[in-house]
C-alpha cells in the first residue's frame, strides 16, 4: 500500500481557467492558480504544510492569550502551541484528517470531528466545502454542536495570498478597515482597538490602495467597509495591475493581516496572508477587552456557518 503524502489526501479541482488543490490534513489549501499564475504561496503534498498555509482554522482563529480562557463558570487551559510565545494557536483543527463526503470535479466538501478533550471539552462537527467556478474558489465552514452545552467558537483560512512576481514589497494593498488591534511586540497580545490612522498611518492605513514597501503587519483589522452585498473584499496587486483579492460574508467581521516576514531570507515576504476571522484574536478572553471580540457561541444541536472567495485580479 503506497504510503500518503505528508498533507492527506489530495483533491484536485478545475473549472475554467481556475485550478485547486486541497489537501485533506486541516482541509487546507495548497495551491490555487489562475492561467497558470499562483494566487495563493504553494507547497509540496509530501511537505508538512509550513506557516500554516492554507488551512482551515477552528474553533478558534489566531491565538488564545497563554492558552488560558474561563466559560460558563469555568476555567480552561488549552496546550501551548505556539511555544516562543506561550498562546495556543490556530485551533485544533489544523492537523486533523478531514473525510471527503461529497466530491466532483469542481468541488469538494471535507469533514472532522473536533473531539471533546482537555482545554476545549465540546464535541464539534467541521465540514467545509471548496468551490471551483467562474468567480474563482469559495469557501464556506459549517460548525456544528454535538454537545449537551454551548460551545465557543471561531474560524477562519490561513491563505497567503500572491500578486505576482517578487515580494510582498513591490505590491499594492487595498485594506478598507477603519481599525487595528494594537499587540505587544513580543507576543502580539491584543491591547486595544486604534483607528488606522492614529499611531503609525504608513504602516496600517491601506484604505486608500498602495504599495505595502517594507512594512512589518502582523494584526487584525475590524470597521469593514463593505458592498452593498455584504461583504468585504481585499485587493492585492502587483505594478502590472494584476493580483488576486479576497472576499467574505458578515460572518467575519474580523481579518488578520501577516506580510508574512521569515527570520530566513529566503522564505520571507513570498505572500500576504490575509485571514478573514469571525472573531478577533484571544476572542475566547472576549470579556477582557472593551471592543466586542465577537466570540460566537453555539448551542446545542445548533450550527453556524462563514464563507469567503479568492479569485484573480487581471
Amino acid at each position: 500500500m503506497a504510503r500518503p503524502p505528508a498533507s492527506g489526501t489530495q483533491h484536485a479541482l478545475r473549472a475554467g481557467d481556475y485550478e485547486a488543490v486541497v489537501a485533506s490534513v486541516g482541509a487546507t489549501l495548497r495551491s490555487l492558480t489562475y492561467r497558470g499564475r499562483d494566487l495563493v504561496v504553494p507547497f509540496d503534498a509530501d511537505e508538512v504544510r509550513p506557516s500554516y498555509r492554507g488551512a482551515t482554522l477552528a474553533p478558534w482563529p489566531n491565538r488564545v492569550v497563554d492558552g488560558a480562557y474561563s466559560f460558563g463558570g469555568r476555567d480552561f487551559q488549552l496546550a501551548l502551541t505556539e511555544p516562543a510565545r506561550s498562546h495556543a494557536l490556530h485551533g485544533l483543527a489544523a492537523w486533523l484528517d478531514f473525510d471527503a463526503i461529497d466530491k466532483g470535479p469542481d468541488h469538494v466538501t471535507l469533514e472532522a470531528v473536533v473531539q471533546a478533550q482537555t482545554g476545549y471539552p465540546w464535541r464539534v462537527v467541521v465540514t467545509t466545502r471548496f468551490s471551483l467556478g467562474t468567480d474563482g474558489l469559495t469557501q464556506s465552514v459549517t460548525a456544528r454542536n454535538e454537545s449537551a452545552e454551548p460551545a465557543p467558537w471561531g474560524t477562519g483560512p490561513h491563505p497567503y495570498l500572491v500578486a505576482g512576481d517578487g515580494l510582498v514589497d513591490e505590491w499594492t494593498l487595498e485594506l478598507p478597515a477603519s481599525r487595528v488591534l494594537a499587540v505587544t511586540d513580543d507576543r502580539l497580545a491584543p491591547t486595544g482597538l486604534v483607528a488606522v490612522d492614529a499611531d503609525e498611518p504608513d504602516r496600517f492605513d491601506f484604505r486608500a490602495a498602495r504599495r505595502i514597501g517594507s512594512a512589518f503587519i502582523d494584526h487584525a483589522y475590524t470597521g469593514l467597509e463593505r458592498g452593498a452585498d455584504g461583504t468585504a473584499t481585499v485587493r492585492l496587486t502587483d505594478p502590472a495591475g494584476s493580483g488576486v483579492e479576497m472576499s467574505w460574508d458578515a460572518a467575519c467581521p474580523w481579518v488578520q493581516i501577516h506580510t508574512a516576514d521569515k527570520p530566513d531570507p529566503a522564505q520571507s515576504r513570498l505572500g500576504l496572508a490575509v485571514e478573514p476571522m469571525t472573531c478577533a484574536p484571544d476572542a475566547f478572553n472576549a470579556g477582557s477587552y472593551d471592543y466586542d471580540a465577537g466570540l460566537l457561541v453555539i448551542e446545542p444541536a445548533a450550527s453556524v456557518t462563514a464563507s469567503w472567495r479568492i479569485a484573480a485580479i487581471g
